[in-house]
């Protein structure tokens, strides 16, 4: 019983109190014991979210969220900082959806670091785009004008 009993049978007012702790923990269907029927569903992978977005399947607004929430993984150089490149009509930087993505742009020995999509678009110097996955199956570009439209979002959503 949980919380205070007193005896039926008009004796000595005596109290009790068990936990419901103790009853739970060695008891048959106990909390948490059991898988739920219905599991969360996770949400998609950024990998699966480029892919989505790129065919069309995924709006806009759907893959800004999955993206401020996943882990990017950006190469880079004995200095601090995102690695440009400057050989394109406008610098932009490379990102990639997994680190077998990042290894296979710049190979097996290569140095990185792992931030969120949030943190791209809060870090990323006004001016450049980013490229994720640019060896990838289904490579995405970022020009600069992107990046500024993902900022705003980003603020309407933070802000309204």
């Amino acid at each position: 019983m949980y919380g205070y009993g007193q005896p039926m049978d008009g004796g000595a007012a005596q109290q009790q109190y068990t936990s419901g702790q103790q009853q739970m923990a060695g008891g048959a269907g106990g909390y948490g014991q059991q898988p739920p029927l219905y599991p969360e569903p996770s949400p998609p992978s950024l990998a699966d979210a480029v892919r989505a977005f790129t065919t069309g399947q995924m709006s806009p607004e759907d893959f800004q969220q999955i993206f401020a929430t996943s882990k990017v993984y950006c190469p880079r150089g004995d200095t601090p900082g995102f690695l440009a490149l400057h050989n394109t009509q406008q610098p932009v930087i490379p990102m990639f959806t997994s680190l077998k993505e990042l290894r296979r742009y710049a190979g097996k020995e290569s140095k990185y670091f792992v931030i969120t999509g949030a943190e791209v678009i809060d870090l990323l110097p006004t001016g450049y785009g980013f490229v994720l996955d640019m060896e990838g199956e289904h490579r995405m570009v970022f020009d600069a004008k992107a990046v500024e439209q993902m900022v705003d979002f980003a603020m309407r959503r933070m802000y309204g």
